[in-house]
């Protein structure tokens, strides 16, 4: 199952995606069969952080069922063809900051001249970065060094803290992609990554979440990135330094993670910093970053209005 969140004229709804069409989860929600109720559209919450809180997965395998029985015009009551929806990231404004890896894959690491970790290194960014598909993402003038970073992004589906490796799995509701977007001269001059990889528009997340039933290993996943059409990153997710089940068990020491909580798992060597001469995103530049199994994440480079 797909999930996605699309602009309407009423505001952002909650999607299922179902081949080519998005069916708006609320709509499908009044379709099922009940015995001896009417109504109860108030249920399924318009937006999909609140449907990903409620636990709502049974429900949404019984939603796609009947998305699927549907047919003419009952069908388009319910559901518009993807190639006329305007996609948002999926979630559009996380409850919290997102949670970031550095240095998991060790090709990147060597590229970026630092020591392979012994730990999960972590980062975040705040909820003012994220975008959607095909969203611009902003060349600020407080970078000239503007790089790009495709990555595998976790979506937890149940609370935890604590949470066991063995077990970690199964706290995750789905799977989507992201561009850990960074400008490499601010992250260099501060010490830390923090406001280097913060700025607006600089998590552009998406197309979808696909659900963790449809992925059933992440770490068998190959992710690349494309800048213009020129392939720049292609790895595996096999060949992370830590992988998922072990950031979510570490992250969770301590901390608690909540359904809807972002995880990106680090990105792979490519980037433009590793380049000789290291080659930076301009105004113009489209960029594509792609997860099989997801889909491809699209967002041109624009210069910010003055």
């Amino acid at each position: 199952m797909k999930f996605v969140t699309y602009q309407t004229d009423g505001g952002a709804r909650a999607g299922l995606l179902e081949g080519e069409t998005v069916f708006d989860l609320h709509a499908l929600y009044r379709r099922l069969p009940r015995k001896g109720q009417k109504g109860g559209g108030d249920v399924i919450p318009t937006d999909l952080l609140a449907f990903i809180e409620r636990g709502s997965h049974t429900l949404a395998r019984r939603m796609l069922t009947v998305a699927r029985s549907l047919r003419g015009g009952a069908r388009w009551r319910v559901g518009r063809p993807l190639a006329e929806v305007r996609l948002l990231a999926p979630i559009p404004r996380p409850g919290k900051n997102l949670f970031c890896t550095g240095h998991n894959y060790a090709k990147h690491v060597a590229e970026s001249g630092s020591p392979i970790p012994e730990r999960p290194i972590w980062f975040t960014k705040p909820p003012t970065a994220v975008i959607g598909p095909l969203a611009p993402v902003l060349h600020h003038g407080a970078t000239q060094a503007l790089d790009y970073e495709v990555e595998l992004a976790v979506v937890m589906g149940r609370r935890g803290r604590e949470i066991p490796r063995e077990k970690a799995l199964d706290y995750v509701f789905g799977y989507t992609v992201m561009n850990d977007v960074t400008a490499r001269d601010v992250q260099r001059q501060r010490g830390q990554w923090f406001k280097g990889k913060a700025m607006d528009t600089f998590a552009p997340l998406g197309p979808w979440i696909v659900h963790r039933s449809a992925i059933p290993d992440p770490q068998r996943l190959t992710v690349r990135s494309r800048v213009n059409g020129q392939l720049r990153q292609e790895s595996s997710t096999a060949d992370m330094i830590f992988p998922v089940a072990a950031l979510i068990a570490d992250l969770s020491r301590g901390m608690t993670l909540e359904p809807g909580d972002i995880i990106a798992t680090g990105t792979p060597a490519g980037v433009g910093m590793g380049m000789k001469p290291p080659t930076w995103l301009q105004p113009g530049d489209l960029v594509e970053v792609e997860v099989d199994a997801i889909g491809v994440l699209s967002n041109l480079v624009v210069a910010p209005k003055a």
